[in-house]
Protein backbone atom coordinates (compact mmCIF):
# COMPACT_ATOMS: atom_id res chain seq x y z
CA UNK A 1 0.00 0.00 0.00
CA UNK A 2 1.39 3.55 -0.83
CA UNK A 3 0.51 7.00 0.57
CA UNK A 4 2.40 8.53 -2.55
CA UNK A 5 -1.00 10.04 -4.08
CA UNK A 6 -2.08 11.44 -0.89
CA UNK A 7 1.64 13.34 -0.30
CA UNK A 8 1.11 14.10 -3.92
CA UNK A 9 -2.41 15.95 -3.30
CA UNK A 10 -1.07 18.13 -0.17
CA UNK A 11 1.24 20.68 0.84
CA UNK A 12 1.97 19.92 4.37
CA UNK A 13 3.29 23.31 5.20
CA UNK A 14 -0.03 25.00 4.30
CA UNK A 15 -2.47 22.17 5.34
CA UNK A 16 -3.31 20.24 9.46
CA UNK A 17 -3.33 17.21 7.97
CA UNK A 18 -0.72 14.46 9.07
CA UNK A 19 2.09 13.42 6.72
CA UNK A 20 1.83 9.67 8.23
CA UNK A 21 3.54 6.67 7.60
CA UNK A 22 2.52 3.01 6.56
CA UNK A 23 1.13 1.60 9.87
CA UNK A 24 2.70 -1.34 11.14
CA UNK A 25 -0.50 -2.89 12.45
CA UNK A 26 -2.44 -3.71 15.80
CA UNK A 27 -4.76 -6.56 17.12
CA UNK A 28 -7.75 -4.33 16.32
CA UNK A 29 -8.12 -2.99 12.86
CA UNK A 30 -9.47 0.80 12.88
CA UNK A 31 -11.95 1.88 11.01
CA UNK A 32 -12.99 6.05 10.76
CA UNK A 33 -16.04 7.58 9.25
CA UNK A 34 -15.21 11.45 8.81
CA UNK A 35 -18.11 13.79 7.91
CA UNK A 36 -16.39 16.67 5.65
CA UNK A 37 -17.77 19.62 4.08
CA UNK A 38 -15.59 20.61 1.06
CA UNK A 39 -16.91 20.96 -2.75
CA UNK A 40 -20.22 19.03 -1.40
CA UNK A 41 -21.08 17.33 2.31
CA UNK A 42 -19.46 13.86 2.00
CA UNK A 43 -18.72 11.10 4.41
CA UNK A 44 -15.00 9.27 4.35
CA UNK A 45 -15.40 5.70 4.75
CA UNK A 46 -11.96 4.56 5.70
CA UNK A 47 -10.78 1.04 6.84
CA UNK A 48 -7.90 0.29 8.15
CA UNK A 49 -5.97 -2.50 5.76
CA UNK A 50 -2.10 -2.98 4.77
CA UNK A 51 -0.92 -0.21 7.30
CA UNK A 52 -3.25 2.70 5.61
CA UNK A 53 -6.52 3.72 5.76
CA UNK A 54 -8.40 2.44 2.62
CA UNK A 55 -11.01 5.00 1.84
CA UNK A 56 -13.89 6.07 0.13
CA UNK A 57 -16.00 9.34 -0.25
CA UNK A 58 -19.82 8.53 0.29
CA UNK A 59 -21.89 11.01 -0.69
CA UNK A 60 -24.85 10.34 1.19
CA UNK A 61 -23.60 8.84 3.76
CA UNK A 62 -23.71 5.20 5.91
CA UNK A 63 -26.82 3.51 5.91
CA UNK A 64 -28.19 0.84 8.35
CA UNK A 65 -30.93 -0.27 6.30
CA UNK A 66 -30.05 -2.55 4.71
CA UNK A 67 -32.59 -2.09 1.57
CA UNK A 68 -30.46 1.26 0.74
CA UNK A 69 -27.24 1.13 -1.06
CA UNK A 70 -24.99 4.21 -1.20
CA UNK A 71 -22.71 5.18 -3.69
CA UNK A 72 -19.27 5.15 -2.58
CA UNK A 73 -16.32 6.13 -4.73
CA UNK A 74 -12.64 4.88 -3.99
CA UNK A 75 -10.15 7.78 -3.42
CA UNK A 76 -6.24 7.55 -2.63
CA UNK A 77 -4.98 5.85 0.53
CA UNK A 78 -4.76 8.09 3.77
CA UNK A 79 -2.13 7.66 6.72
CA UNK A 80 -3.26 5.64 9.59
CA UNK A 81 -2.73 9.04 11.56
CA UNK A 82 -5.50 10.58 9.46
CA UNK A 83 -8.25 8.30 11.37
CA UNK A 84 -7.71 11.37 14.38
CA UNK A 85 -7.95 14.37 11.80
CA UNK A 86 -10.53 16.70 12.85
CA UNK A 87 -10.34 20.56 11.84
CA UNK A 88 -10.79 22.78 8.67
CA UNK A 89 -8.40 22.45 5.83
CA UNK A 90 -7.26 25.63 4.23
CA UNK A 91 -9.00 27.50 1.37
CA UNK A 92 -6.27 26.81 -1.59
CA UNK A 93 -5.52 22.99 -0.67
CA UNK A 94 -7.13 19.64 -1.52
CA UNK A 95 -9.83 19.10 0.03
CA UNK A 96 -10.59 22.88 1.49
CA UNK A 97 -13.32 22.39 4.69
CA UNK A 98 -14.18 21.14 7.81
CA UNK A 99 -13.89 17.74 9.19
CA UNK A 100 -15.05 15.99 11.77
CA UNK A 101 -14.66 12.48 12.76
CA UNK A 102 -18.28 11.18 12.63
CA UNK A 103 -17.65 7.53 14.14
CA UNK A 104 -14.60 5.42 15.00
CA UNK A 105 -13.88 1.91 16.35
CA UNK A 106 -12.53 -1.47 15.26
CA UNK A 107 -13.39 -3.84 12.56
CA UNK A 108 -12.84 -7.21 11.83
CA UNK A 109 -12.98 -8.86 8.35
CA UNK A 110 -15.89 -10.82 7.86
CA UNK A 111 -16.71 -13.68 10.21
CA UNK A 112 -15.35 -16.68 8.17
CA UNK A 113 -13.08 -19.08 10.09
CA UNK A 114 -10.04 -18.25 9.05
CA UNK A 115 -10.52 -14.62 6.63
CA UNK A 116 -7.49 -12.12 7.92
CA UNK A 117 -6.43 -8.87 6.75
CA UNK A 118 -4.70 -10.13 3.86
CA UNK A 119 -8.25 -11.28 2.96
CA UNK A 120 -9.25 -8.00 2.97
CA UNK A 121 -6.38 -7.25 0.25
CA UNK A 122 -7.63 -10.27 -1.71
CA UNK A 123 -11.29 -9.24 -1.82
CA UNK A 124 -10.27 -5.13 -2.64
CA UNK A 125 -8.57 -5.91 -5.91
CA UNK A 126 -11.55 -8.68 -6.78
CA UNK A 127 -14.08 -5.87 -6.03
CA UNK A 128 -15.97 -7.13 -2.78
CA UNK A 129 -15.21 -6.67 1.04
CA UNK A 130 -17.09 -8.27 4.02
CA UNK A 131 -16.68 -6.91 7.25
CA UNK A 132 -17.82 -6.31 10.68
CA UNK A 133 -17.84 -2.77 12.30
CA UNK A 134 -17.86 -2.07 16.20
CA UNK A 135 -18.54 1.87 16.52
CA UNK A 136 -19.64 4.50 18.54
CA UNK A 137 -22.58 4.40 15.41
CA UNK A 138 -21.80 2.04 13.07
CA UNK A 139 -22.24 -1.76 14.17
CA UNK A 140 -22.74 -5.03 12.82
CA UNK A 141 -22.15 -6.21 9.08
CA UNK A 142 -21.24 -4.14 6.00
CA UNK A 143 -20.00 -4.90 2.52
CA UNK A 144 -18.42 -2.54 0.08
CA UNK A 145 -19.27 -3.81 -3.72
CA UNK A 146 -17.09 -2.56 -7.01
CA UNK A 147 -19.48 -2.06 -9.77
CA UNK A 148 -18.14 -3.86 -12.53
CA UNK A 149 -19.70 -1.49 -15.65
CA UNK A 150 -19.19 1.72 -13.79
CA UNK A 151 -15.07 1.81 -13.56
CA UNK A 152 -12.39 0.83 -10.68
CA UNK A 153 -13.63 3.65 -8.29
CA UNK A 154 -17.14 3.09 -8.15
CA UNK A 155 -18.35 0.81 -5.58
CA UNK A 156 -21.79 0.45 -3.57
CA UNK A 157 -21.75 0.57 0.79
CA UNK A 158 -24.25 -1.50 2.03
CA UNK A 159 -25.59 -2.98 5.37
CA UNK A 160 -26.23 -6.12 6.20
CA UNK A 161 -30.01 -7.42 7.69
CA UNK A 162 -28.72 -8.51 11.28
CA UNK A 163 -29.76 -7.06 14.79
CA UNK A 164 -28.20 -3.48 14.07
CA UNK A 165 -29.91 -2.67 10.57
CA UNK A 166 -32.35 0.13 11.16
CA UNK A 167 -35.07 1.93 9.16
CA UNK A 168 -34.09 5.16 10.39
CA UNK A 169 -31.05 7.98 8.81
CA UNK A 170 -28.05 7.03 10.71
CA UNK A 171 -26.40 10.39 9.33
CA UNK A 172 -28.89 12.85 11.68
CA UNK A 173 -26.47 11.52 14.39
CA UNK A 174 -24.53 15.02 13.50
CA UNK A 175 -21.82 15.40 16.43
CA UNK A 176 -19.00 13.86 16.20
CA UNK A 177 -17.56 11.35 18.40
CA UNK A 178 -14.43 12.30 19.32
CA UNK A 179 -15.11 16.55 20.15
CA UNK A 180 -19.06 16.61 20.26
CA UNK A 181 -18.78 19.15 17.73
CA UNK A 182 -20.71 19.50 14.62
CA UNK A 183 -19.24 20.57 11.46
CA UNK A 184 -20.88 24.38 11.85
CA UNK A 185 -18.80 24.00 15.32
CA UNK A 186 -15.30 24.93 12.90
CA UNK A 187 -14.93 28.08 11.29
CA UNK A 188 -13.71 27.54 7.41
CA UNK A 189 -11.55 31.06 7.15
CA UNK A 190 -11.91 32.44 3.93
Amino acid sequence: MSLETYKQKRKFDKTPEPKGTVHAGAKKLAFVVQKHRATQLHYDFRLEVGGVLKSWAVPKGPVMDPAVRHMAIMVEDHPYEYRTFEGVIPNGNYGAGEVIVWDEGWYEPYMVKGYTERDMIKGLKAGHITFILHGKKLKGEFALVRLQRAGPKAWLFLKADDDYALKSDITKKDRSVRSGKKLEDLKHHE
